[in-house]
């Protein structure tokens, strides 16, 4: 939230300006109550708010997006707004009226950006725009949100789930969340949520669990492929012949061997910088990550890892643009992943499985589901409790030989 004198002066300079990487308000310096604010796509809206006579929380009258409302305009506007507020009349109800006759894109799209792209990752933003333009307006896009029908919804359901069965549940999840939205907001009546309750897909917990061979073979993989190299598959070739062997990028398999050793995520490696390692302590301190601030703590293999690489840009895994000014990560690891697997015979194996083998490995040699629930950085517990079954044998195989020495012991041997 910053200050600005809302002029066309101001508001063109601002949108010259470097696009925030969440939606970002401005407030007047002079007008209170009267503001714009910028998302991370770049586009900005002014907007008046007020209290009304009567009391409750404050309301947000959207006057028009920069470019097709002027500044001089908006400001004019959000003056009648909040005059009219203070007199009793309340615009904002007046136009929730209007707002009755959104389309369903029009609805989720608002959803993203005033609630979204203020309160969530920016990856989870891409991700509902994705669902959106992919799955939600092809199927529900044009129909009023306010006749939409559960009917329709498990219509467009079955549609998505043949092209995709997760990604069908996810775009109806959005869809239930902005209905849930938009009814607090005045854009929908209360009550009214066709996507509620909607029969959606059944998802089954994929665990994928590398073996002490796999583990071996991927090993030697990668020492390959960053030596002599691999060759160049047929239909995949980028920049080289068939045929020819191409070396792989010592940044990549560093990070294959980061996500193998600490069981962090893919985005939290790729997208680490060298000012959050502190080889000293043998720790990466992440100042934000899927559930917040957070610690990773390194085994002495990932430390000789990190001192064996060259400090190339800001990322500690180069990308293409390392060192450059406008530096971003790396963008994935697939195509370098499919090749050291493809070398390794190892196949139905994701990148996300190196975090169960790293989880499962710590649960086989009987470390506690809270200890492994703090170094996978699980906010809630629960989600730890995936690995409670091998919790289960690794105790069993705990008592057994406990028990065995205590007998031997007590000179008994067991029948």
């Amino acid at each position: 939230m910053a200050g600005l004198k809302i002029a066309t002066d101001s508001v063109a300079a601002l949108m010259k300006s470097a696009v925030p990487n969440k939606t970002t308000y401005y407030f007047d310096s002079e007008l209170a109550g009267f503001g714009l604010y910028r998302t991370t796509t770049g586009t900005a809206t002014f907007f008046a708010e007020f209290r009304p006579v009567a009391g409750g929380s404050k309301k947000r009258l959207k006057l028009g997006r920069v470019g097709t409302l002027k500044a001089n305009d908006a400001r004019e506007a959000a003056r009648k707004a909040i005059a009219n507020a203070a007199l009793g009349k309340d615009l904002a109800k007046d136009r929730s009226d209007e707002r009755a006759s959104l389309t369903v894109e029009e609805l989720v799209t608002l959803y993203i950006e005033e609630f979204v792209d203020r309160h969530r990752k920016t990856s989870s933003a891409g991700l509902y725009r994705m669902l959106l333009k992919k799955h939600v307006k092809p199927r529900l896009g044009s129909t009023k949100a306010v006749v939409l029908t559960r009917v329709d919804v498990q219509r467009a359901h079955a549609v998505m789930t043949r092209e995709a069965r997760v990604s069908a549940n996810r775009a109806i999840k959005l869809v239930s969340a902005a209905y849930g939205w938009g009814a607090r907001h005045g854009h929908v009546p209360e009550g009214v949520n066709p996507a509620s309750g909607a029969k959606l897909n059944e998802e089954k917990g994929r665990e994928r669990f590398l073996t002490t061979d796999e583990l071996l073979s991927i090993g030697n993989a990668m020492i390959e492929a960053e030596t002599v190299g691999l060759p160049v598959d047929a239909g995949k070739a980028k920049h080289a012949p068939i045929g020819q062997m191409v070396v792989m990028s010592p940044y990549a398999t560093a990070a294959i061997r980061l996500l193998m050793l600490t069981g962090a995520r893919l985005r939290e490696i790729l997208n680490l910088r060298w000012s959050e390692v502190d080889l000293v302590r043998g720790v990466l301190r992440l100042p934000d990550s899927k559930t917040g601030k957070k610690t990773i703590y390194l085994p002495t293999a990932a430390v000789e890892i990190l001192k064996g690489l060259r400090k190339w840009g800001a990322f500690v895994i180069a990308g293409e643009s390392a060192g450059t000014k406008d530096e971003k990560p790396r963008h994935d690891l697939k195509r370098p992943w499919a090749a050291i697997c493809k070398r390794a015979r190892v196949s139905g194996v994701r990148i996300h499985d190196l975090r169960h083998t790293f989880a499962s490995t710590g649960v086989g040699d009987q470390m506690g589901l809270p200890v492994i629930g703090t170094l996978l950085g699980h906010a809630d517990p629960s989600t730890t409790q995936r690995y409670a079954h091998l919790a289960d044998e690794a105790a069993r195989r705990a008592v057994e030989a406990i028990g065995t020495k205590i007998a031997k012991a007590m000179g008994e041997q067991p029948k």
